[in-house]
Order: structure tokens, then C-alpha cells, then sequence
């Protein structure tokens, strides 16, 4: 059934400021210094879990959501950081022109924690992300490729079947629709998660994007165990074996999670 964490933000943006500080922030800083002065948008924020360590580095950050309850409650969450100057957090699409001409070429470096596979138009979306970099800045992408036992988010369903069972979300769209329902989700839960299968990425899929657009990857982690699962599962993170790594298809069934950072 649902955890904790889908339930109450205050746990899931404590969560995210621990995770972002022992795994997220130090992958980063392989490729990229971090410290005062440093400009830094996270698209999808949620609360400001993620974009809260960078704050206490002395960064100047932004973040952006199109859910309206998740930036009130990062707003309330990051007051003090908001007053100072440090953040700032807006109900917004990048895709508007008033974002694109305000931030055009501002920042150092982009988040997409847990976001891309949300994303309709990869393919769009991340070469449109150079509108905001500034000349050596960086992306960084952390994801859970679609084919992993849990790609689909199941999860967070409400239901123990439906949420502890692997890979089932894999399926043709109308048995995995099926499934749901017969599990109990309401309609709301399988509009979600239908949304999610229509958006999902592969590492093969992700990789190909940023090669046709000739992104460079400066550095990339996969996971057996994502470090995020500390929390849901109570499972010690634990990197992927690198012969999977570089098996193209089969790494997706077996990999919970990638970070990548390019530029």
C-alpha cells in the first residue's frame, strides 16, 4: 500500500533533503563545483527537498512545479531561505515565454530529480533545455528506467496487491489498466499512472536524446538498489555491476535507478 512518504510531505521533503545530501549532491560535485553564487533550477521541485542542501551551500536556486499544493508547501517549508534572496519557488511551465526570457542562458546547472519520466516530449524537452545553461553548465537527470520492477510507480497505490507487485505495469496498456482496477485503484490513481506509462524513458532511450543533441555525459551511476529505497523499503543502496551497466535492454529490467549528469 501507499507509504508514509506519499502521504505526508513533511516526511517526504526530509527524506529528499538526506537522500540529496549523501548521494545526489556528492554525485554532482564530480563534475561540477558547488558553492556560494552558484544559479541552480530544479524542474518538478515538489516541495524543495532536493533544491535544500544546495541552499546551504550558499546557491541560488529556483524551482518550479505545476503542482500548486507541492510549491505552497515548499514555499512554507524554505520561508526563511525565501526571505533572505536564496530561492525562490514559482507554479510555473518552462515552456512559457516569460520563463524563457527571464532565466534565457541563467543558470550553472539543471536538476530533474524523479521528473523526466513525467515529461511528455523527451525528445523536445531535454535539447529545449539548453535555453537555460549558461556556457559550461550542467544537467543533471536521476530516474528510474520504465522496465525496473517498479518503473510504473505502482507503489504508491493504495492497495497492497496492486502496490507490491513487479513489473505487472510492463504489460499492454488495457491488462495493466485491468489489473488496477480489479485491484481496487480508483480512478484518479489509474489516471496517474497511465499518464506515467505514457511518459516513461528508458536508459537506451535517454541516451540516444542526448547523443542526437549532442550532449556530452560527464558522469553516470546505475543502481541495483536506488538510494531513495533506504526509505520505502529499508534496502542499503548498492550500484549496479558494471558488466550490467553496459548491457543495452537487459540493464532496464535490472537497474532501479541512474543518475547522469551532462553538458
Amino acid at each position: 500500500m501507499a507509504l508514509k512518504q506519499h502521504k505526508d510531505a513533511r516526511v517526504r521533503y526530509e527524506q529528499q533533503v538526506e537522500n540529496t545530501r549523501l548521494y545526489v549532491l556528492p554525485f554532482i560535485e564530480k563534475t561540477k563545483t558547488i558553492g556560494p553564487g552558484i544559479k541552480v533550477l530544479e524542474i518538478g521541485c515538489g516541495e524543495g527537498g532536493v533544491l535544500t542542501p544546495f541552499i546551504e551551500r550558499g546557491c541560488i536556486c529556483t524551482g518550479v512545479d505545476l503542482d500548486a499544493p507541492r510549491i505552497e508547501l515548499a514555499n512554507e517549508f524554505l520561508k526563511d531561505a525565501i526571505a533572505k534572496g536564496h530561492a525562490e519557488f514559482m507554479l510555473k511551465n518552462v515552456y512559457d515565454d516569460d520563463f524563457l526570457k527571464r532565466f534565457k542562458n541563467n543558470f550553472d546547472l539543471i536538476i530533474l530529480k524523479d521528473t523526466i519520466e513525467h515529461i511528455p516530449g523527451q525528445e523536445k524537452f531535454i535539447p529545449y533545455l539548453k535555453n537555460f545553461i549558461k556556457e559550461g553548465g550542467q544537467i543533471f537527470f536521476g530516474f528510474p528506467p520504465w522496465y525496473m520492477p517498479f518503473g510504473g510507480h505502482q507503489q504508491t497505490c493504495e492497495h497492497k496487491l496492486t502496490s507490491k507487485m513487479p513489473y505487472y505495469h510492463v504489460l499492454p496498456r488495457p491488462i495493466y489498466k485491468m489489473i488496477l482496477k480489479m485491484g481496487g485503484e480508483n480512478e484518479y490513481m489509474i489516471r496517474d499512472l497511465m499518464e506515467i506509462r505514457d511518459t516513461r524513458i528508458t536508459i537506451e532511450r535517454f541516451e540516444r536524446i542526448i547523443k542526437k543533441n549532442q550532449f556530452k555525459v560527464l558522469n553516470k551511476r546505475h543502481y541495483l538498489i536506488n538510494p531513495i529505497y533506504r526509505y520505502k523499503f529499508g534496502l542499503q543502496p548498492r550500484k549496479q555491476l558494471a558488466m550490467i551497466t553496459w548491457l543495452p535492454y537487459l540493464r532496464d529490467f535490472l537497474t532501479t535507478c541512474v543518475y547522469y549528469t551532462i553538458g
